[in-house]
Formats: structure tokens, C-alpha cells, sequence
């Protein structure tokens, strides 16, 4: 009798192995390894052998292949299309996460309602909500228009029927996750399901050249639910941010085969839906309410400076001292105390130290150093810092604070809000109304933070 042949895959990265594993030896999940049925293994064995069955491609000089150019078009929504990197690029697969109510099927479908407005034909598949269901967001959202087709539907195969139907221009799934094949023996959600559909959607997209935009749960650790081959897959991944205490959401591109992940977009949720941020200027500040243990810096989000205000809370610590950052690095948040234990004698080592970034924004650049240890310095000593005054710089190892890039951007930003005063660690090229104090040594600083 012939042995029954077992494989285990991981529903966390896909990997396989022909014996069970507590923890998968590719991505480091534990217990995230599923045993196989015989027709799944049946049905990745007839997939294999149909991809080793195409022919080999052949190779040609760089010189001799042509560019490939494509127009985009607006998506109706002034954010969105700063960062996809100009607008909807025709034949892209692009996934959307986020937590859950932070807004990635009300953007998606006002940017529906957008298109269809345009006299584009839209469809719009959920396998999460009935028809009747979003077309009651879609009265709030102002979305009615008769080129805005919806689909209530979790087969393949039924939503691939509707497509060939008609001539659709732009196509949402919400979600990747609730739709299932007959042809793949799984579960709706698992590592093959996902695997399958994901490159059914990207077929599709690529050979009739339709941009199709696909919602995506999320972890409780924050990461797209799923193999992280589905990242891997689509052309572009935007995640959603912000808090959800919050109206402000923020749009962050992660992988952009079509343009650069380095813009994100502001959207204000009101009753009327997600609404591109008019002006983000005192959206994540509010000067006339710092107290002690605050301090505002700017950072730079693309090519857009943004005003932010640091809070730092330290307090006597009654056993082990606790470091806890919101918005903030945390392992870059033990390296500045360690520096001010060494470099201003403060014995931090004994207190309980938070740093929160206000308006759930997440800081991804370190010329918010210096204001960290503003903020730190100020609740330590339990004293406002000068009003007025922001604080921009990067702060090393030794204690030297170093110049940021784009600074003269920041420092416009600061004038066009009213700031009257900055703390540096260069002086600037060009002429400005702030009064600048320049200082290169982290030791200094005191000098100026209540000045």
C-alpha cells in the first residue's frame, strides 16, 4: 500500500514542508503550519506542471526593448492621486488595508462615485456587505450614479462572468479575503484562495487593462492579513493610519511599482465621508494649549512639511522604569535618554518616560530628535518651553546634532503658521523672519529650550 503523502503550508508566507513545525522556519509564525488535503495537493501539483509545461522566455538586450509609457487619469480625489503618483494607472492591481472603520471602503467608494461621474463604468464587488447596504452609504456619500454598478457576490468565478459582460473601466473587490474559486479546494481567506484570486484579479487587470483595487484586512499586529505573497503580487500597496478617536486619516504608500512612496495623503472623515484635507495647517498642534512636557518640530511627509507637536510625560518610577512611545520609535526613544543620562547627567534610570505623537501620526524621520528631548527635558523639570519656539534637528550617538534635509521648506512652513522662533543645528541658507539659535552639541540645548 502505497504511503499517503502529507504537506503542511503556512497561512502567514505560504512555505511548505512535507512535515508539521511549530513555528514556520520562513516567516517565524507559531503554529501557523496546515496539513493539506489530498485535492489541495493535487490541485498545486497540476499548477506546477502547467508552469514548467510554458515555454522558456527569451532574453533580449536592455537597448533593444521599448519603453513601456501609460496615461494615468484622476481619480476625483486631489490626495489619492498624490499618492499613487499622479492618478490611476490603466491595468494596475492595487490593495488598500488598514484597520477596521478607518475608511477604506468609503474612499473607495467615493472614488466609485467620482468615476462613474466621469461617464466611467464602475463596478464595485463586496462580499461583506449587501447591495442595499452600500447603497446607503452611497446616499450619504453622494455616489448615485447609473454608471456605478454593485455586486454582492464571494465566487470567483460568478464576479470573472459579470466582468465579460460588459466593458468596465474600474473595478473595486472589498475584500480579498471573503472571496473564494471553486477551482482551488480551500478555504475562503487561506494562503491558496488568496494566492489564486490575487493572480485571477492580475490577469485580468494586465489583459483588458483595467484598474482594479482590492481591500485587504489587516493583522492585530498591523500587516496585511494573509501570505505576504499578496503584497508581493500587486502593483501597488497603500495602508491607512490615523487614529480612530481621530477625524484626520492618513494614506501611505508602501510599494509603488508606477511612482514613489514617498508622499501621503490627508483625508478628514466628516459626515458626508473621507474628504481630502483642505489644509492641514494647526491639524495635528494647537499653539495657545502647549504645556509642560510639549514640543513642536516639523517633519517632512513626501514632499509636504507638516507641523507636530511631541508630548513627553516622566515621572518617578516605583519599580522597574517603563519607556513607552506612540508615533514615535521606541528603540530610538531608549538611545536619546541613554544620551541624557550621559551628556546631562539626568537620572532618567530611575523614572517612567512616555512619548506620545499628537493627531496619530507616525514619525518616520529623525529631525524630530531634538524635539523629543525638548519634550523630555520640559516635563522633567516641569517647565513650559518658550513659546513660539519649534525645534528641528537630528541627534547622534555622541551628542551632535545634525543638519535635516529640506530645511528651508520647513522653516516657510514655519513662517507662513506665524512661529516666531526655531532651535537648529545650522544656520540657513536663505534669509527667514525666525529667529534662529543654532546649536550642534545636544548638551546645549538647555540654553535655548526655555529661552
Amino acid at each position: 500500500m502505497a504511503k499517503k503523502k502529507t504537506l503542511f503550508e503556512c497561512q502567514s508566507c505560504g512555505f511548505q514542508t512535507p512535515r508539521w513545525m511549530g513555528k514556520c522556519p520562513n516567516c517565524g509564525e507559531w503554529e501557523s503550519l496546515i496539513e493539506l488535503s489530498s485535492d489541495q495537493i493535487k490541485f498545486l501539483q497540476e499548477t506546477q506542471s502547467l508552469q514548467k509545461s510554458s515555454g522558456p522566455a527569451k532574453a533580449r538586450p536592455i537597448t533593444e526593448v521599448g519603453e513601456e509609457h501609460f496615461e494615468r487619469f484622476p481619480s476625483g480625489s486631489r490626495e489619492l492621486d498624490l499618492v499613487l503618483g499622479g492618478g490611476i494607472v490603466p491595468g494596475s492591481l492595487t490593495l488598500i488595508g488598514g484597520a477596521p472603520g478607518i475608511g477604506k471602503s468609503t474612499l473607495l467608494l467615493e472614488i466609485a462615485g467620482n468615476l462613474a461621474q466621469q461617464k466611467r463604468r464602475v463596478l464595485y464587488v463586496s462580499g461583506e456587505e449587501s447591495a442595499g447596504q452600500i447603497k446607503l452609504r452611497a446616499n450619504r456619500l453622494d455616489a448615485n450614479h447609473p454608471e456605478l454598478y454593485l455586486l454582492s457576490e464571494i465566487n470567483l468565478e460568478k464576479v470573472l462572468t459579470e466582468i465579460e459582460k460588459r466593458d468596465y473601466d474600474f473595478i473595486v473587490v472589498d475584500s480579498i479575503q471573503t472571496l473564494y474559486s471553486d477551482e482551488t479546494p480551500s478555504a475562503p481567506g487561506s494562503v491558496t484562495q488568496v494566492r489564486t484570486i490575487t493572480f485571477e484579479l492580475m490577469r485580468l487587470a494586465k489583459s483588458r487593462q483595467i484598474p482594479i483595487f482590492i481591500i485587504g484586512h489587516i493583522t492585530k499586529e498591523g500587516s496585511i492579513a494573509g501570505p505576504r505573497v499578496l503584497e508581493h503580487m500587486v502593483d501597488t500597496v497603500l495602508y491607512f493610519e490615523g487614529d480612530s478617536n481621530s477625524e484626520l486619516r492618513l494614506l501611505r504608500g508602501f510599494k509603488n511599482r508606477f511612482g514613489s512612496t514617498n508622499e501621503v495623503g490627508i483625508f478628514e472623515m466628516t459626515r458626508q465621508g473621507l474628504k481630502d484635507a483642505v489644509s492641514i495647517a494647526g491639524k495635528f498642534f494647537d499653539k495657545e494649549k502647549l504645556q509642560a512636557g510639549s514640543a513642536l518640530t516639523v517633519i517632512m511627509e513626501g514632499s509636504r512639511p507638516i507641523v507636530i507637536e511631541i508630548q513627553a510625560l516622566v515621572a518617578e518610577s516605583y519599580g522597574h522604569p517603563r519607556r513607552s512611545s506612540t508615533g514615535y520609535d521606541n528603540n530610538r526613544l531608549q538611545m536619546l535618554l541613554a544620551l541624557l543620562e550621559k551628556k546631562l547627567d539626568l537620572p532618567l534610570g530611575t523614572y517612567d518616560v512616555f512619548v506620545n505623537v499628537s493627531g496619530g501620526i507616525r514619525i518616520n524621520e529623525p529631525a524630530a530628535d531634538l524635539a523629543v528631548i525638548a519634550a523630555i527635558l520640559s516635563s522633567y523639570r516641569d517647565r513650559e518651553l518658550s513659546a513660539g519656539t519649534v525645534f528641528i534637528g537630528e541627534v547622534s550617538l555622541t551628542g551632535e546634532v545634525r543638519e535635516v534635509p529640506a530645511l528651508q521648506q520647513r522653516l516657510r512652513e514655519l513662517e507662513t503658521q506665524g512661529f516666531a522662533k526655531a532651535v537648529l543645528p545650522a544656520k540657513p541658507l536663505e534669509e527667514s523672519s525666525i529667529k534662529c539659535y543654532i546649536t550642534q552639541e545636544v548638551s546645549r540645548i538647555v540654553e535655548w529650550i526655555f529661552v
